[in-house]
């Protein structure tokens, strides 16, 4: 696994305290990336999974993968395999992996141990009456009817709660903490409640599970984690965390947690319950749609791993939340793709070039990269070539150094043309030119033009799929989610391109001359290969910061 360096931040801080004042068991500062398998992992996960693994490779610790899968209901084994899969695609690989269902034994012995200490109690009353009883931020709640049943009465409740002997609702498990507490979550909280629901993991062994509230803070005390790295709403939720490992006195070095603020990008939905209904309404293609800002979706759409965590650093740790625009994320995108992917040739809006002079064919010698000493490839010119619509008008706009009957331009890598005129038939305009032979690229021609346009031999080029992405939401748009959606978030073409990309496999990543970046997707085929666009050449921020 190759290492992260995560930005300073005041995490590093507290981490250092603790060292400092003996609080770390062995001085091994232990972290872990904590995901429920309800869904797939998105752009707010990928900051909560740099952080914890950049802590622990600070200190040279443990970054553990911990599934919360105490709600069967929401939970699959696909998520699970899905989560697994991003993490590893970012780079990092857990020091462990363990499920809440693999200490369910554990934490139901933890929650007797309570009861018998006179701290937990069994409460009849439903969901509604404890919602009543809590009271509310100005006003102490009411303690329950059942709070002083004797211990004898609350583990014999408890052991035929475990035993499915009650309907689902008829008790809970409570903590007994203060009903009067300012902080509402230490009124009482519900630690245990009945669900007959098959588990992913453990099938129908247990009928209750345990609430997140009591499970996530004792499985880190039982697994060793010194510190639980966790977004701002955990915050108020701090002193239950604390009592949970504390209350029995069971670990001498209990874990700390520290909150840190979410990451919010203009224009992107990072919210679960927003990203599950675009994909079983239909919206999207599921979760790894190339628009979707799950891992999988940035994914496929050619995002690369190292610039999601360079995002992460550049955006840096905090506790105040801000927000991010869109495209600082595409700069970060951008800055990673153009060190490291090669240049072809492709046309996304084909027209046909018809140089009337020229007769045959040659070999062009063309660099994959304009970097000095780039490997080069051969590519083949030919009399009847596809260029982009973009790149011929018949009634130019000023300052338009491209195509246009008189106008001469270089073709990439060949010649100087010159349009001679043009034809409108069925299948759209035909551009005529007439070449000037002695203007060969790299030949001894000291003519110069303005333009250079780029283009795809009609004879050689292959056909293929254009995928167009872009932003699926627009913030700028009033409205709830469905009234931002960007009904052009994906336009699909039909163009040429250069023969080499025809033997690329799927994933591999291209920058399309003049066009854009790209990656071949898995929907191709042999005869038609399919190409997202990762992103365009223009960087926003660069132009947004240089004004």
């Amino acid at each position: 696994m190759e290492k992260f360096e995560l930005t300073d931040n005041f995490i590093f801080d507290y981490v250092d305290e603790d060292l400092k004042a003996g609080k770390v068991k062995d001085n091994v500062v232990c972290t872990r990336v904590p995901p429920e398998p309800n869904g797939y992992l998105h752009l707010g996960h990928v900051k909560s999974i740099c952080i914890n693994f950049g802590t622990s490779m600070r200190y040279d610790g443990k970054c553990f993968l911990y599934f919360d899968d105490t709600n069967p209901v929401k939970e699959k084994d696909e998520f699970v395999q899905s989560i697994k899969e991003d993490i590893a695609w970012l780079g990092f690989e857990p020091y462990k992996t363990y499920f809440a269902s693999d200490h369910y034994q554990d934490l139901y012995e933890i929650a007797v141990k309570l009861i018998e200490a006179g701290k937990a109690y069994v409460c009849n009353l439903t969901q509604d009456e404890v919602r009543e009883y809590r009271g509310t931020l100005t006003t102490p709640g009411k303690e329950s009817p059942y709070r002083n049943r004797s211990i004898e009465e609350n583990l014999d409740l408890f052991n035929r709660m475990k035993n499915g002997e009650f309907p689902e609702g008829y008790c809970t498990l409570r903590a007994k903490i203060d009903m009067a507490s300012p902080i509402l979550c230490m009124r009482d909280p519900v630690i245990y409640r009945i669900m007959y629901v098959t588990h992913h993991r453990t099938g129908d062994k247990w009928c209750i599970y345990p609430m997140y509230d009591f499970a996530s803070p004792l499985l880190d005390a039982l697994e060793g984690v010194t510190h639980s790295l966790c977004g701002p709403e955990f915050e108020e939720r701090r002193p239950l965390y604390n009592w949970s490992t504390q209350s029995l006195g069971l670990f001498p070095n209990p874990p700390r947690q520290i909150e840190f603020a979410k990451i919010n990008v203009s224009d992107v939905i990072l919210g679960k319950r927003y990203l599950k209904n675009l994909v079983e309404t239909g919206i999207v293609d599921g979760w790894d749609d190339p628009r979707m800002p799950t891992i999988a979706g940035m994914r496929r759409r050619g995002y690369p791993a190292n610039a999601l965590k360079s995002f992460i650093n550049v955006t840096g740790v905090s506790k105040a939340l801000s927000e991010v625009d869109f495209a600082l994320l595409e700069h970060c995108v951008r800055d990673e793709l153009q060190q490291t992917v090669d240049c072809k040739m492709a046309v996304v809006n084909p027209i046909k070039l018809v140089i009337d002079n020229y007769e045959g064919e040659e070999e062009l010698i063309v660099p994959n990269r304009p970097t000095e000493g780039a490997e080069s490839r051969k590519v083949v010119f030919t009399k009847e070539l596809y260029i982009d619509e973009d790149d011929f008008k018949i009634d130019p706009p000023p300052k338009y150094f491209r195509l246009y009957p008189g106008a001469e331009v270089r073709l990439n890598r060949a010649y100087i043309i010159k349009c001679t005129g043009y034809e409108e038939t069925p299948d759209g305009i035909v551009v005529h030119a007439e070449y000037d032979p002695d203007t060969k690229s790299g030949g001894n021609s000291t003519k110069k033009v303005k333009g250079t346009i780029h283009w795809v031999s009609a004879k050689y080029g292959r056909p293929a799929k254009i995928r167009l992405y872009d932003k699926l939401v627009d913030d700028s748009i009033e409205g709830e989610i469905q009234d931002k959606l960007n009904k052009d978030s994906l336009v699909i073409k039909d163009g040429f391109v250069e023969p080499s990309l025809y033997e690329c496999e799927v994933g591999e990543t291209y920058q399309f001359m003049r066009t854009g970046y790209f990656i071949k997707d898995r929907d191709s085929t042999k005869e038609t290969p399919v190409f997202n666009r990762i992103i365009g050449l223009k960087d926003k921020y660069k132009a947004q910061i240089n004004k």
